[in-house]
């Protein structure tokens, strides 16, 4: 009996040792002796106790924030960017012997080419076009992690701040362009208005009756707006009559 306990005890220690357990979004990077041997997982792993070392690595996807950097656009406006990050580990072996701490390398990396990237562009365009921005910055790190095993599948630009004169010339810029609009649109309706108000005059020249038709409807609306007046209407036959003695003689009347 007391023969046994010392072989059970041993072979707890050795399963202990040499038993691990992988998630299903886990890989084990097991080294033989300092060699490499191969990526295991998941599940289940034996490992030779003393022999064998493994690592594990994550196959999820990796949120990174990347703090504040100090950018000079290219037409030299001292800015702030803040972006975030979203790759994943897609080959193991290689995020682990290409690299001593690919987390650590993928952030400084994101960076200095958020900064460069960034320096790169205008003012205007890193606000009007942002998405060209974050492909730019993505493929830059997409094609310098592939060696660490790395695919880096989205960049996003969080937030721009800007200094507060650039700020106020950027709202005075705004200001000036939302009265443009509102001139342009006001000239355009003075256009249009007075457009149509040729073709009016167009048609009461061909047509006399429609002048006279406006004239009954111009006197029904003053009379329902003033119902304390009295109105008469004149027959425009009458206007017309008189309308030469309003204008007086012609040249030909004063020669005479």
């Amino acid at each position: 009996m007391f023969t046994v306990l010392p072989a059970v005890f041993i072979l707890v220690l050795f399963l202990a040792a040499s038993l691990r357990v992988l998630n299903e979004y886990e890989r084990g990077v097991i080294f033989r002796l300092g060699r490499i041997i191969a990526a295991k997982g998941p599940g289940l792993i034996i490992l030779i106790p003393v022999i064998d070392r493994m690592t594990r690595v994550s196959l999820r996807l990796i949120t990174m924030d990347v703090p504040n950097q100090d950018v000079i656009t290219k037409d030299n406006v001292s800015i702030k960017v803040n972006a975030v990050l979203y790759f994943r580990v897609v080959e193991p072996v290689k995020a682990i012997i290409e690299v001593e701490d690919f987390l650590f390398a993928t952030s400084q990396l994101a960076q200095t080419t958020l900064r460069s990237v960034c320096g790169g562009f205008e003012l205007d365009d890193i606000l009007a076009h942002r998405e060209k921005v974050n492909l730019s910055i993505q493929s830059i790190l997409d094609q310098h992690t592939d060696p660490w095993g790395i695919k880096v599948s989205t960049v996003e630009l969080k937030h721009i701040d800007l200094p507060q004169e650039m700020q106020r010339a950027m709202a005075k810029q705004a200001e000036a362009e939302r009265e443009r609009r509102a001139k342009v649109i006001g000239a355009e309706g003075e256009f249009q208005a007075a457009d149509r108000l040729a073709q009016a005059a167009e048609i009461i020249a061909t047509h006399p009756l429609a002048l006279q038709l406006r004239y009954l409807q111009t006197m029904r609306e003053i009379a329902t707006e003033s119902k304390a007046s009295t109105l008469i209407p004149i027959p425009l036959d009458i206007l017309q009559m008189l309308k030469p003695l309003a204008t007086g003689p012609g040249p030909a009347g004063n020669k005479s």
